[in-house]
């Protein structure tokens, strides 16, 4: 089957070379797709789509993040594939848009800084981020990373695949597109952020908010403050989830800024320390920083932030920081606040978080923080024949 898929991609090409009336050195969309053999399952599905191949093509001033073969096959293993099965066509543009980012940018422009970069995907049913949805960028040593939701990553195998709209880089993974807090939250293994906002009736509230940042303490903090929880009425449960959020900007880790303060959902200001590229939240470490969900971005933290002890400050050099509840002692188990919240499915879902720059990178792998649970997965669906059926009811009109 693949055979004959590839000679179907080759025959392709080779038209849309002969037919090319354009003499300059740099080829158009359709010319590069076609002419590169590791984008072929790229290929057969843009070519399904009537129209898709010249809406692209018409597309300037814009990077492509293109799956390569390989990438598609192990999407297709996936639950994610499995819901694109249903040939939702909302969904299958809106993952094809966030594979297409607004401005040309080369590998060079990425740097051992993280970057935000908007992308195409705007649709309010997947994206609630003024601008668009954006992918990380990062550099690694010698290696550029795109990472999207549930901090999944990948990595430029191929890059500045240079065409007469702007730039290709061809990655080894299918990005991911942020899911909402609440469903972020479980995938990640935060149960006890799951189950707080369930116990004070706001998950629908945190996940229609736009333009969000949120420090989500992680389970090993609720724990260290869980003699406290079940004394807690559901007013003053809200009010402390509250005081975790940043609502109307999106506060990604490259733009926070030592010495400064920023307000509270629930009132009263956060106080923002860096120290030694340690940021701290209050008395709380940001352990993962910048997982992005769909209304903004997700810090997870290692203590549960008290707006009653505004003034508790980080201990740097500390392990652990001191719970900023005073005289609340730990448990062992978060009993009934996580008794209703989901296991993850699919722990390997979640992924690994940057590797600061000049520190050792983690081993391969990721996985929902804190559980342990059965990996499951979608049956395997066969490469690009079923990567073209996926796409083949979406038509992208995407604006030049």
């Amino acid at each position: 089957m693949y055979r004959t898929i590839f000679s179907i991609a080759a025959l392709v090409a080779a038209a849309l070379a002969q037919n090319a009336t354009n003499s300059s050195s740099t080829p158009s969309l359709t010319q590069l797709l076609g002419s590169t053999d590791s984008l072929s399952t790229l290929m057969t599905a843009v070519m399904g789509v009537p129209g898709l191949a010249e809406s692209l093509g018409s597309a300037n001033n814009v990077t492509i993040l293109a799956p390569s073969n390989e990438a598609f096959e192990q999407f297709m293993s996936t639950p994610a594939a499995s819901a694109l099965a249903s040939n939702d066509s909302d969904a299958i543009q809106a993952l094809l848009s966030y594979h297409i980012l607004n401005g040309t940018y080369p590998a060079s422009a990425v740097t051992e800084t993280p970057l935000f970069l908007p992308t195409m995907l705007n649709n309010s049913e997947y994206a609630n981020v003024t601008g668009g949805q954006v992918v990380q960028a990062l550099r690694q040593g010698d290696n550029v990373l795109f990472y999207s939701g549930l901090l999944n990553n990948a990595s430029v195998t191929t890059a500045d695949q240079n065409f007469t709209g702007g730039v290709v880089h061809i990655i080894d993974n299918v990005l991911t597109i942020p899911q909402n807090v609440s469903s972020t939250a479980i995938a990640a293994g935060l149960s006890g952020v799951a189950g707080a906002l369930t116990s004070a009736r706001l998950v629908d509230t945190v996940d229609s908010l736009s333009d969000v940042t949120i420090f989500a303490p992680n389970n090993s903090a609720f724990q260290a403050i869980g003699s406290a929880l079940p004394n807690l009425t559901m007013t003053q449960l809200a009010g402390i989830l509250q005081y975790h959020v940043i609502n109307g900007t999106v506060a990604y880790s490259s733009t926070l800024e030592n010495g400064t303060s920023v307000p509270a959902l629930a009132g009263g200001d956060l106080a923002i320390t860096i120290v030694d590229r340690d940021i701290f939240v209050n008395s709380a470490k940001v352990l993962i920083p910048n997982v992005l969900v769909a209304n903004g971005v997700v810090h997870v933290i290692d203590n549960v932030l008290n707006p009653n002890n505004t003034d508790a400050a980080p201990q740097p050099t500390a392990e652990v920081q001191s719970a900023a509840f005073e005289g609340a002692t730990s448990v062992a188990s978060l009993g009934s606040l996580t008794s209703g919240v989901p296991t993850p499915t699919d722990p390997a879902a979640f992924g690994a978080a940057p590797t600061p720059a000049g520190e050792e990178s983690s081993p391969a792998g990721g996985g929902a923080m804190e559980t342990g649970a059965p990996e499951g997965a979608a049956p395997k669906v066969e490469g690009a024949m079923a990567a073209a059926a996926l796409f083949a009811g979406a038509g992208v009109w995407l604006n030049a």
